[in-house]
This record gives C-alpha cells, sequence and structure tokens, in this order.
C-alpha cells in the first residue's frame, strides 16, 4: 500500500485514528465555543486538573474517565466560585488552582500512591495505547456533545457575543453557560487518553483557534476546526509513528505549526490589502 496509508493498516493505528475521528467533532463544536468565549486557559486548566484523579483512579479501583471527571468537574465548580472572588480574577484564580491541581498531583504519582501508569503517560497521552473502553468513553462523550449542542447552541451563541443582552434570557443563560462548563469538562476527559493531562489544548482549542482565523461564521468556525482536528490529529499520528516520538506531542506542534502558518499568511493578506487600498 502507499506510504501514508500502510501504517494504518496496524491495528493500533486504526483504533488511534478512529479515536481522532471521535474527538474531531467535539473539538469542532466545543472548540468553536471556547475560543469565542476566551477560554482556552479554563480548559488547558481543567485537563491538567484531571491529573490527581488520573492517579488516583488505578490504587482506588476507579474507571479513569469517572476519576478524572469527579476531579475535573470538582476543579470546574471550585474555579468558577473563586473566580468571584472580588479583586482576584478569573485569570488568576485559575492559574493558582492549574498549579495546584499539578503540584497534587506530582506528590501523589511520586511519594504516595503506585498510579500503575507512568507520569509521563498521563500527562501526554497514550494515543498509540488506546483501548475499546477509551473509544467507548469516546464515543459516549460525543454522543454528550451533540445532545447539549442541540440543546443549546443558540443560546451559547447569543450570549457569548452578547453577554449583556443575553443576561434577559436570565436563568436559560445561566443553565446554558453551565452546561457549557460541563460539556468542556466532558470534552477535557475524552481528550486526555488521547494527548494527556497537558496537551489537550492541541485537540480542543488549536484547531479552533486556527479556523477562526479565517473562519466568516460561527458554522465554518466548527466546521473548520473539526476538518483541522482531523487532519492535524492524523498527521501527527502518522509523523509519531515514523519519527518514534509520542503522539501528543506530535500533534501539538503540528497544530502549532498551521496556526503560525496560517496566521502569518493571513497578516500578510491584511498587509499587502492595506498596501493596495
Amino acid at each position: 500500500m502507499p506510504w501514508p496509508i500502510d501504517p494504518f493498516t496496524l491495528p493500533f493505528m486504526q483504533r488511534a485514528a478512529f479515536e481522532l475521528l471521535l474527538l474531531a467533532p467535539i473539538a469542532g463544536l466545543i472548540g468553536a465555543q471556547i475560543v469565542l468565549r476566551g477560554l482556552a486557559f479554563y480548559t488547558h486548566a481543567v485537563g491538567t486538573a484531571t491529573f490527581p484523579g488520573l492517579v488516583l483512579a488505578g490504587p482506588a479501583g476507579i474507571p479513569p474517565a469517572l476519576a478524572a471527571l469527579a476531579v475535573g468537574g470538582t476543579f470546574a465548580t471550585f474555579l468558577e466560585r473563586l473566580g468571584r472572588i472580588r479583586g482576584l480574577g478569573r485569570d488568576v484564580a485559575t492559574a493558582l488552582c492549574l498549579v495546584a491541581a499539578l503540584a497534587v498531583g506530582i506528590v501523589l504519582a511520586s511519594d504516595v500512591f503506585d498510579s500503575g501508569s507512568g507520569v509521563d503517560r498521563l500527562l501526554f497521552g497514550s494515543l498509540l495505547g488506546i483501548g475499546d473502553e477509551e473509544l467507548l468513553a469516546t464515543a459516549i462523550a460525543l454522543a454528550a456533545t451533540l445532545g447539549a449542542t442541540a440543546l443549546f447552541r443558540r443560546t451559547w451563541i447569543a450570549s457569548g457575543f452578547d453577554p449583556q443582552g443575553g443576561l434577559g434570557l436570565d436563568r436559560r443563560v445561566r443553565v446554558a453557560d453551565w452546561a457549557l462548563v460541563a460539556a468542556i469538562a466532558v470534552a477535557v476527559i475524552a481528550a486526555v487518553d488521547a494527548v494527556g493531562a497537558l496537551l489537550v489544548s492541541a485537540t480542543l482549542v488549536t484547531p479552533a483557534a486556527t479556523a477562526r482565523l479565517v473562519a466568516r461564521s460561527v458554522t465554518s468556525l466548527e466546521l473548520g476546526a473539526a476538518g483541522l482536528a482531523v487532519a492535524e490529529g492524523l498527521g501527527g499520528l502518522l509523523l509519531a509513528f515514523e519519527l518514534d516520538v509520542p503522539p501528543g506531542a506530535a500533534i501539538a506542534v503540528l497544530g502549532g505549526g498551521v496556526f503560525a502558518l496560517a496566521a502569518l499568511v493571513v497578516a500578510l493578506r491584511r498587509r499587502l490589502g492595506g498596501a493596495a487600498a
């Protein structure tokens, strides 16, 4: 078979590719909301917060996805409350919680518990080791994402572009906002198995941030982010296979390179357009 296809004849590469295909619609739908609302740092923090839960899952006999969801959800709720403290600010609260979660996870993994998994695997993912349980968990996360989007997408868009005007919707906006927080947490848990606690942004943020540079509507942003998530995911997976490097890191580097190139092209077009005018 041709070179780009031949590696995907291997079963573990097929499972990894299927995982990326399941994550792509999540990256499109939730990633769009993340970049539109400026929640990239928050998403990264929620991903990092799952690390202690993943460390505890093995010794406690708890499914990793459930442990990560419990810790990530608790983190999101605590961060929401902490961010309301006057004079503290959401970014500061996020940074404090992120550092605390990472420190607790490292302490637990190194000195307290035998997590059953290497710290590097928990932090940077193990896409090539994806199994049937992880695929099922991601499929469930995708179904939950599609359901939440069907219910709240219009409200997310309305309140995201016009927060003050959206306040008139009152209770529905609050419910939709909490649904978005929950959807981000679910999306993060789905991405953790593939790219790890520290690199969830490579799947959920980078493709959407790149697509936003050229997108003219929310729909085009969602479709562009999903398409880039597939292309960058499969491209990074292939690079990881050929170069024997971690897939999560390869996907992150490739996504960052695509974003930088797209930003450069957009900047040059604007400069040339301004000069022509």
